[in-house]
């Protein structure tokens, strides 16, 4: 989605565009492992679509993006919807994320971050997000992934084409998707609680517990 640096204000349609609709629900369900008070830390933030939801919920939440035009765009709607008291705006990079104090978060999440960046880039961050959140802390990732069988994969190809193709002709957006999300995840010590793909196997929800180690 680098493309969307040049286009913020289309990010959201061509978003929903992309991934048919479903990233509104999937937020919705992620949401639901928040609860009131908990200090959340939003991972490429974007235009908020992720952080007021949380707010809506009763969390304190920071986001943080690199791109200067999204969080405008989030700024502007934490005004229109008086949330500005429990929302905190960076704009920083992924490489900055072990800036932020130790423990400083019950929640960390993201959505549509992790299939933008490199592998090392993911490993990195998976890594430094232990230092930032609590022990028992939860890690919500909802973002678009490589379906698991090759048949699913060919269908996902075949459908997707034609998508990303109008997409970009409608709104100048595009994305990529992850190959082994859940492996990642888990070699970087998280424990998942719980995985939900939906029928192409090609957008997961993903909910993981990371338990401080006593040794």
């Amino acid at each position: 989605m680098k493309v969307l640096e040049s286009a913020p204000y289309r990010y959201d349609r061509g978003i929903k565009i992309l991934t048919l609709g479903r990233i509104t629900k999937s937020y919705d369900r992620i949401i639901e492992n928040i609860q009131e008070n908990d200090r959340v830390l939003d991972i490429g933030c974007g235009t908020g679509m992720l952080s007021f939801r949380a707010i809506l919920k009763g969390a304190h939440v920071t986001g943080f993006d690199i791109n200067p035009e999204m969080l405008s765009i989030a700024e502007k709607r934490a005004k229109e919807l008086d949330a500005k008291d429990k929302l905190v705006l960076i704009e920083m990079g992924v490489a900055e994320i072990d800036s932020f104090e130790k423990n400083e978060f019950d929640i960390v999440m993201s959505g549509l971050c992790f299939s933008e960046l490199s592998i090392d880039e993911t490993n990195f961050v998976l890594d430094k997000i232990k230092g930032i959140i609590k022990s028992g802390g939860l890690l919500l990732i909802a973002d678009e992934v490589k379906p698991q069988s090759i048949l699913k994969r060919i269908m996902h190809f075949l459908i997707r084409i034609p998508l990303v193709i109008f997409t970009y002709i409608l709104t100048q957006t595009t994305s990529r998707a992850i190959s082994g999300l859940e492996q990642k995840v888990e070699s970087a010590g998280y424990i998942i609680t719980a995985t939900k793909r939906n029928f192409l196997g090609n957008f997961i929800e993903l909910v993981a517990r990371y338990e401080e180690s006593d040794v």
